[in-house]
């Protein structure tokens, strides 16, 4: 019995290897790397995919949400409210630019933020809401727009996981919806480059300027490079990064469906009493197809048994990092502290064959 990767890049881009490869080989021999054409040609079809007017490369996930915050030039000590169930760089990113994280748990039986509880945390200080479309399911912004009408809250997207997905009642696609757009192209996602890179999309004119020059150390223009007019970082997508991305993007809507359709058959075949599944929305793009478990080493031993290869995301809820323990020992967020001692993440490769998810399904079913 042959082992069920978790997730295979290599098969997945192997029909359009010798495209990508001619790509870099040609990039190489132009002898340029940063900032380039390419880079451009990446930003343009990427904010016409989201249909923002705007799309911003720089070095990673991130960097992305770093750069958004700071764009935004908030007072130190600021509020911003992020989901307890999150991968931490959404807390680091607003520690790293003097902000306060207010956390929110997230609902029962999805990984969305929990909207009463949202309301609760609200108040004078709250400055942004970051919305994290985790494991590629679309937050509720629809709704959170409506509860923070007339406030001067700004509200950004995490979209790491959530490339090309929906949110179900406007039809509008994550990363357009917010007022800026955090994207990762780590490899492992639905667009992944070929090393780290990341992406900010926004509609305003005036937060895509200012970015801009904060990717590039500070540089307002190309025209005098030694100078600066703003504290930047370095955070470029470099050209052989968007030379992949530029490729791999027309896959992009091809491999979310192929995605969707696996979950399809997991939602409607997965039957075990031990097992409860995630609601996810209809826009969904399963970046990751999270079940839970009770006993999840029991699970896990199960799956290994049946040479299945899993994920874990995530197994540390925000409140419960090393860092942050102190700051919030006293505050409880039962819905996402459930998540992070029972959740396991299935195989979702779009190129899993019909036998492999039928054997996934049998070991899901099959334990007791």
């Amino acid at each position: 019995m042959s082992h069920i990767k978790f997730l295979d890049i290599y098969n997945q881009d192997k029909k359009i290897f010798k495209k990508i490869l001619a790509n870099i080989s040609r990039t190489i021999k132009n002898n340029k790397f940063i900032l380039t054409k390419e880079v451009s040609e990446f930003e343009k079809k990427f904010a016409r995919y989201c249909n923002t007017k705007y799309a911003i490369g720089v070095a990673n996930g991130t960097d992305a949400l770093y750069l958004a915050l700071k764009s935004l030039n908030l007072k130190e000590n600021s509020e911003v409210i992020i989901p307890a169930m999150t991968w931490k760089s959404t807390v680091t990113s607003v520690l790293n630019n003097n902000l306060a994280p207010i956390l929110v748990d997230i609902n029962k039986n999805n990984s969305n933020i929990d909207l009463n509880d949202l309301s609760k945390k609200i108040n004078r200080k709250t400055r942004v809401i970051i919305v994290v479309h985790l494991y590629g399911n679309p937050g509720e912004i629809h709704e959170i727009k409506k509860i923070i009408k007339g406030k001067n809250i700004k509200i950004i997207e995490d979209v790491a996981q959530a490339h090309g997905a929906i949110e179900s009642e406007t039809k509008k696609k994550v990363g357009s919806i917010g007022d800026l757009g955090c994207f990762s192209f780590y490899p492992g996602k639905n667009l992944g480059a070929y090393g780290d890179a990341g992406c900010i999309t926004t509609n305003s004119k005036k937060y895509y300027k200012k970015i801009l020059s904060l990717r590039n150390i500070g540089i307002f223009n190309n025209k005098n490079k030694s100078d600066c007019n703003i504290l930047g970082i370095n955070s470029r997508l470099d050209t052989l990064q968007a030379v992949i991305l530029n490729e791999k993007l027309k896959k992009l809507d091809l491999l979310n469906k192929k995605r969707k359709n696996i979950a399809e058959i997991y939602n409607l075949k997965i039957n075990n009493s031990k097992i409860k599944k995630l609601d996810y929305k209809s826009g969904s793009v399963y970046h990751q197809y999270v079940i839970k478990t009770k006993n999840r080493l029991k699970f896990l031993y199960h799956l290994k048994k049946n040479k299945i290869e899993y994920g874990i995301h995530y197994s540390i809820s925000i409140n419960n990092l090393r860092l942050l323990k102190k700051y919030f020992k006293n505050k409880k967020f039962p819905n996402s502290e459930m998540l992070a001692k029972q959740c396991v993440s299935l195989p979702i490769n779009p190129n899993l064959k019909k036998n492999e998810i039928k054997r996934i399904i049998n070991a899901v079913n099959t334990f007791e």
